[in-house]
C-alpha cells in the first residue's frame, strides 16, 4: 500500500489555485483603480471652476499611479512587463509614466529541487553528468527565470545557467487573458483606443522572452556586431555555449564584476574618494562605453538590447562594462533607424525645423497647444530623446518637465521607438546616478551621420 504524499497533493492544489488567486487579486485591484476614476469623473461634474480641472486630474492620476505601481510590484511577473509598456507617453498620463518607469524586475527564487527538475528534463541528463559544480543558491531571480553559477565538466571556466521558473508561462498567460478581457471592456465603454490589439502585441512580445534559443541567437548577433565593428568592443557580451541551450535553459560565460548600483559602495570599501579624479575617470569611462555601445546598436545596426536597467549592467576590472540579459531585443526597421538618426542630429544641432521633420518621418503625431510649436517640439524631443539634464534639475523622468508635454500632446508613438525612448531614459538615470551630465545626442551625432551617409541619404560633401 502506497503512503499518501500530502506534500505532493498540497503542491498540486496550490498550483491549481494560484491562477484563481492571481485573477482575484488582479480584478480586485483593477476594479478599485477603475471605480476611482469613475467616481472622480462624477465629482468633476460638480466643479464649476474649469481652471481647477487640470490640477484635479493631475492629483487623480498621481493617486492611480501609486495603485498601479503597487499592483504591478506585488503581483510581479507579467505585470512588471505591463508597467514597462504602459509607460508610453502617448498611452499614459505623465504621472503614470514617472512612477512606472522606476519599477524593477525581481521575483522570489524557485527552490533548487524544482530547478533541478526543469534542468534535467531540458538537457536530458542529470546535473552531475553535465556540471562539475553547481551552486544551488541562485545569483539572482527575475519574473521569468533565475540564474545559477556553475562549472562545466572538463572546463575550467565558470558559467551562468539561466533556468525558467516552472509554471511561470502558464501563469503569465492567465494574467494576459485577464488583461485582454479588461481591455475589451474598457474600449467598449470608456476608451476610444484599440487596447485589445495592444494586449495582443504584448502577448507576442512576452512569448518571445520564454524562448531562450531566441535570446541566445540575439546575444550572439549583438556580440558579433560589436566585436566586428570595433577594435575593442565598448561592452563585454557573454559568450553562449550553443550545445547547452534549450527553450527553457541557457548556459553562457560567467561575467565577473559588480552591479553598477553598487559601484559607490565598492569604491568606499577600497578607500577610493568617489569624487576624486580616479573615480571620475572610471565613471566617465563606464558611461562612455555604454553610450558608445547603444549608439552603435541603435543607429548602425538597428538591432539592439532593449532593457538597459541597472540590474543588467556589471562593472568588471579596469572599468570594463558587461551587458547582460538579451531577453528583450528590438529591431528597428531602416525607415525608423534613419529617421531617428535625423532626430539625433536635430537635437545635437538645436535644429527645430529638422526636429519637426524627423517627428513626422518617424510617425510621432503631435498636437500643438501653443504658438511657438517648433521650439516647444524641439524641447519635447530633447526631453524624450536626450540624456542631458537642463541646468539645475535632477529629475530622472522625461515627462516631469510638464511645459513641453503640456503644450504639445503626443497622439501617436511607434511601438519600436518606445524601446529607444526607454534606453535614453535609463541612460539618463545612470548618468544622473553617476553624477555626470552628458548629452547622448552629441555623443551619437557622428554615428547618426555615418548611418545616413551609408544609406545614401546624406552626402559626404
Amino acid at each position: 500500500m502506497h503512503a499518501i504524499d500530502f506534500k505532493e497533493i498540497q503542491e498540486k492544489l496550490s498550483d491549481g489555485f494560484r491562477p484563481w488567486q492571481r485573477s482575484f487579486q488582479f480584478w480586485a485591484r483593477a476594479t478599485d483603480i477603475y471605480t476611482g476614476y469613475k467616481v472622480f469623473q462624477l465629482r468633476m461634474n460638480f466643479v464649476k471652476d474649469v481652471t481647477k480641472h487640470e490640477e484635479m486630474w493631475e492629483v487623480q492620476h498621481e493617486l492611480a499611479a501609486h495603485k498601479i505601481y503597487s499592483m504591478c510590484s506585488d503581483l510581479g511577473g507579467f505585470f512588471l512587463k505591463i508597467a514597462q509598456i504602459l509607460g508610453k507617453p502617448d498611452l499614459a498620463p505623465a504621472a503614470w509614466v514617472r512612477k512606472l518607469v522606476t519599477l524593477c524586475d525581481h521575483a522570489p527564487a524557485t527552490s533548487f529541487d524544482a530547478i533541478r527538475v526543469v534542468l534535467e528534463k531540458e538537457l536530458g541528463k542529470s546535473i552531475e553528468e553535465v556540471f562539475e559544480t553547481f551552486d544551488d543558491k541562485p545569483l539572482g531571480s527575475a519574473s521569468i527565470a533565475q540564474v545559477h553559477r556553475a562549472r562545466i565538466k572538463g572546463d575550467k571556466r565558470d558559467v551562468v545557467v539561466k533556468v525558467q521558473h516552472p509554471g511561470v508561462e502558464k501563469l503569465m498567460m492567465v494574467d494576459i487573458r485577464n488583461l485582454q478581457i479588461f481591455a475589451l471592456y474598457m474600449q467598449k465603454t470608456d476608451i476610444k483606443f484599440d487596447l485589445f490589439s495592444m494586449t495582443k502585441e504584448i502577448e507576442k512580445q512576452i512569448g518571445y522572452e520564454f524562448d531562450f534559443k531566441r535570446e541566445a541567437n540575439a546575444m550572439e548577433k549583438i556580440r558579433r556586431f560589436l566585436y566586428d565593428n570595433n577594435r575593442k568592443s565598448p561592452v563585454l557580451v557573454p559568450r553562449v555555449l550553443p550545445n547547452l541551450v534549450t527553450r527553457k535553459v541557457l548556459v553562457m560565460d560567467y561575467m565577473n564584476g559588480i552591479p553598477i548600483l553598487s559601484l559607490g559602495d565598492e569604491m568606499a570599501k577600497r578607500g577610493i574618494n568617489p569624487h576624486g579624479k580616479m573615480a571620475e575617470a572610471a565613471k566617465f569611462n563606464i558611461l562612455n562605453s555604454l553610450s558608445q555601445a547603444y549608439g552603435q546598436m541603435i543607429l548602425k545596426s538597428g538591432f539592439f538590447h532593449a532593457d538597459p536597467h541597472p540590474g543588467n549592467i556589471l562593472i568588471s576590472k579596469g572599468s570594463e562594462v558587461a551587458l547582460l540579459d538579451y531577453g528583450q531585443v528590438k529591431e528597428l526597421p531602416d525607415t525608423l533607424r534613419l529617421g531617428y538618426a535625423n532626430l539625433v542630429i536635430a537635437i545635437a544641432d538645436n535644429n527645430a525645423s529638422l526636429a519637426l521633420q524627423s517627428f513626422r518621418e518617424l510617425g510621432i503625431a503631435t498636437v500643438a497647444k501653443c504658438k511657438n510649436e517648433q521650439q516647444e517640439l524641439l524641447q519635447l524631443a530633447k526631453t524624450m530623446f536626450d540624456t542631458e539634464m537642463p541646468p539645475g534639475t535632477t529629475t530622472l523622468q522625461p515627462f516631469s518637465e510638464d511645459s513641453s508635454i503640456k503644450k504639445i500632446s503626443v497622439e501617436a508613438f511607434p511601438e519600436e521607438l518606445f524601446s529607444v525612448l526607454r534606453t535614453v531614459v535609463l541612460l539618463r538615470g545612470l548618468s544622473v546616478g553617476i553624477g555626470i551630465n552628458y548629452s547622448c545626442a552629441q555623443h551619437w551625432r557622428s554615428m547618426a551621420e555615418e548611418a545616413l551617409v551609408a544609406s545614401g541619404r546624406l552626402s559626404t560633401s
